[in-house]
């Protein structure tokens, strides 16, 4: 059953790749379309704040239909959207472009993360997800970087337009190679899946992923924006930086997978001390080449750790409706994404990007005192 978790892994670089590709691409967005950096980023609010709003609605709705049509549909979806993006020709175009894909991602992530965890069983969730989470990492560290090198080489609307021929590209291959997959048999009801939220301590995992990802993209929205303007680095050298940025995430993404599966919020506030080290770091030492490297890799490690151990924490903390639980994950970390953006955004207006730093680390400061306060928390019994 190695294959289909493959599968959904290769399927599900595209699908974040589609989510994050804009961040390397902003200063160019920014310029053609003309509008500021900070006005480009509400792109990603955007979409955050759309798979906040619909992507646990959509996915307790789309949980009974079998997988392997679905996954199809999406991916097809997601091609028609970046089609869209490389022919926008103003910034409200381009927002109806990043509109269309962010109902489709939280289904997916949660299906196919379900779908993964029911071939392996549960005791080795975070290993699982792990190999569905090296398609995100690889999406770091091919998808955002190559994207922003081809940006730099040939536009930014070539690299959506090559984007949208991939996602075409991976529905043909489910399409051939991924079997019909309906392994729960048992299907939770859509009103039984909402019960969950009435747990104060499912509420308090959901916040934490929202204070974790909204530290993160306080910051790392504008990751090229601090490379190109305060480092004076060009587009091609912005690429490779962030790929670097991804490449160490390959470890954080293995140790993410070994961790959450003995300790979910231990593993969290360990990987959100070190992000406050490399995030504070990476300003003072942006003129220094081993100062800088080791800042980004440090932060590089632990935010793909964090997008693994976040996912996995909601569904050890809800095994009756893993699915559900994703998703409450999944939007929780794109409120988190939108909000970051505009505090990121908020910040540069006034206190300028070299302030990104210490405005992401004070939301991870308040994650890791609320997962002390979770450990505290007893988890409900689970009914029959």
């Amino acid at each position: 059953m190695l294959l289909p978790i493959l599968l959904l892994s290769a399927a599900g670089f595209t699908v974040l790749t589609t989510e994050f590709i804009i961040v390397g691409l902003l200063p160019s967005i920014a310029r053609d379309l003309d509008v500021s950096v900070s006005q480009a980023g509400l792109l990603v609010t955007l979409f955050a704040f759309t798979v906040a709003a619909f992507g646990p609605f959509l996915t307790a709705y789309f949980a009974r239909f079998e997988r392997r049509r679905l996954f199809i549909s999406v991916l097809i979806m997601f091609g028609l959207a970046n089609t869209l993006a490389a022919m926008a020709p103003n910034i409200g175009v381009m927002a109806v472009a990043r509109l269309i894909p962010a109902l489709g991602l939280p289904v997916f992530w949660a299906l196919a993360s379900e779908t993964a965890v029911d071939i392996v069983g549960p005791d080795y969730a975070g290993r699982a997800i792990a190999k569905i989470g090296f398609g995100i990492v690889c999406a770091t560290v091919f998808g955002i970087p190559v994207g922003t090198l081809i940006s730099d080489a040939f536009g930014w609307r070539t690299a959506f337009g090559i984007l949208a021929v991939i996602a075409f590209a991976k529905a043909l291959l489910l399409f051939i190679y991924l079997p019909k997959t309906n392994l729960h048999n048992q299907q939770v009801s859509f009103r039984s899946q909402f019960k969950i939220l009435r747990s104060p301590l499912m509420q308090g995992h959901v916040l934490l992923s929202i204070l974790v990802f909204s530290g993160m993209f306080t910051a790392y929205t504008y990751l090229a924006d601090i490379l190109e303007r305060l480092a004076g680095f060009n587009g091609t050298v912005v690429g490779w930086c962030l790929m670097g940025f991804g490449a160490v995430g390959l470890i954080g993404n293995s140790l993410g997978g070994r961790m959450v599966d003995r300790h979910p919020l231990i593993a969290s506030m360990v990987f959100c001390g070190f992000m406050i080290g490399g995030m504070v770091a990476l300003v003072p030492s942006i003129h220094s080449t081993l100062g800088l490297a080791a800042a980004m890799g440090i932060w590089g490690v632990t935010q793909a750790a964090l997008f693994l151990v976040s996912h996995v924490r909601l569904m050890k903390a809800a095994p009756q409706a893993p699915a559900f639980a994703a998703s409450l994950n999944i939007a929780g970390a794109n409120l988190g994404i939108g909000l970051g953006a505009m505090v990121g955004g908020h910040v540069i207006d006034t206190l300028g990007l070299g302030s990104l730093g210490f405005a992401a680390a004070g939301f991870i400061l308040v994650s890791i005192v609320l997962a002390l306060l979770l450990m505290k928390v007893k988890a409900p019994a689970v009914c029959a």
